[in-house]
């Protein structure tokens, strides 16, 4: 892989030989003079979404793997119900599955209200049953062509941090404003497309370009199980082949497979720090096992693991050199790899960078660092339940 030989990058985000490796790879959409926003938390991330839709002239694409029936599930609904009312064209996609606890009630009542509404996946599985185990993981909003957010939050309470203390989950966003907003919309208009969606004479107008709004460079890179192969794993290893200082990674579902692995351990060989902050406390006991029986020969390699105290970790994000940001739905495992329909937003600036470094640095003072020692003196019992779960990795 001499495209990414150290000698050759100044940087990873400055690097055009890398940039036009990195897009190969994962059939990245590139654009330039972009203004992107860092939202720290789900209480900064709703409030920002909520006003925007209140600001919508044309159209609302909203895309979200859980919509729940919750306070904040219903002030998204009525932020929906208010766009369409003042003659907004807009649109819902949410997953059926994930959703499955929300009450039909909730989406006929937008449908009533103006608001288009279409279930990924729904019974009896019109694809076969295999499909049954394919989710639409992505969680993004789309506003009149030029805005978009992107982040690892659904939309519910624990995501938003309105909910209880112990439920507030711990998620970042981003806001990107310019031409990258382009590429999710017809994203998202090509999927409604594939999943049946009657498509409004309004979509088939040609989009007015969105002029440049900031100095960022954003890359768009989607995956889904249609693809023959990963775009999503091909961006997490090319960015991790790309660094040539640092790679801080932040990833609440940590099940990599040996080719994430892989890269990691030489990233440390070539002299670049690797950190990684992964939940204390995991929403899904099988996968946290699971996490944990790679950590010796991450923590052997030279790698740092630290695991984070508090609210349960969601956020998705990775940081390359403090130049190149990785924000979006997709995790660190087999099933955003080759099972879920995800997006990631690689936003390359160096204020961006700094900020998520900030962040980052925040979060690891509320982590506790992971010793090899403590970790190999963990009893045998949790070692066969580590090796068990470990067998069933892939449906993880």
């Amino acid at each position: 892989m001499s495209v990414i030989r150290r000698k050759n990058i100044r940087a990873a985000g400055r690097a055009p030989r890398f940039l036009r490796f990195f897009r190969r790879s994962a059939e990245a959409a590139h654009s330039r003079g972009n203004r992107v926003a860092l939202y720290r938390s789900g209480g900064e991330f709703f409030p920002a979404l909520l006003a925007a839709f209140a600001e919508a002239r044309h159209h609302i694409h909203a895309e979200f793997y859980i919509v729940r029936d919750d306070a904040t599930g219903g002030a998204f609904a009525e932020a929906l119900l208010a766009a369409a009312g003042r003659g907004v064209d807009v649109s819902l996609i949410y997953d059926y599955i994930g959703s499955f606890e929300t009450p039909t009630a909730f989406f006929r009542r937008l449908e009533r209200g103006g608001v288009r509404c279409l279930a990924f996946n729904p019974p009896p599985f019109r694809r076969g049953l295999a499909w049954f185990d394919k989710r639409d993981h992505r969680k993004m909003a789309l506003v009149d062509g030029e805005t978009a957010f992107v982040c690892g939050a659904n939309i519910g309470d624990e995501y938003s941090g309105f909910g209880r203390a112990a439920e507030r989950w711990r998620d970042v966003g981003v806001r990107i404003d310019g031409p990258a907003v382009a590429v999710m919309v017809r994203l998202f208009r090509e999927f409604w497309q594939e999943e049946g969606g009657r498509v409004p004479p309004c979509w088939l107008a040609e989009e007015v370009p969105v002029a440049g709004m900031g100095d960022a460079e954003v890359m768009v890179v989607a995956g889904g199980p249609h693809r023959s192969r990963s775009f999503i794993r091909n961006a997490f290893l090319a960015a991790m082949a790309g660094a040539t200082e640092s790679i801080r990674i932040m990833n609440p579902y940590f099940v990599p497979g040996p080719r994430v692995v892989r890269s990691l351990l030489r990233a440390v060989r070539r002299g670049v720090r690797v950190q990684l902050i992964l939940p204390a406390k995991n929403d899904v006991p099988l996968v946290g096992l699971v996490s944990r029986s790679y950590y010796a020969p991450l923590l052997r390699g030279g790698i740092e693991i630290h695991e984070r105290q508090g609210p349960v970790l969601h956020a998705k994000v990775m940081l390359i050199d403090d130049w190149w940001g990785v924000v979006g739905s997709a995790n660190l495992d087999n099933r955003s790899f080759h099972r879920n329909f995800e997006v990631n937003a690689i936003v390359v600036s160096r204020d961006f960078g700094r900020q998520v470094a900030d962040m980052f640095a925040a979060d690891l003072a509320g982590s506790r660092p992971v010793l090899l020692e403590e970790h190999e003196r963990r009893g045998w019992h949790v070692r066969l339940l580590e090796r068990l779960c470990g067998s069933v990795s892939w449906f993880l």
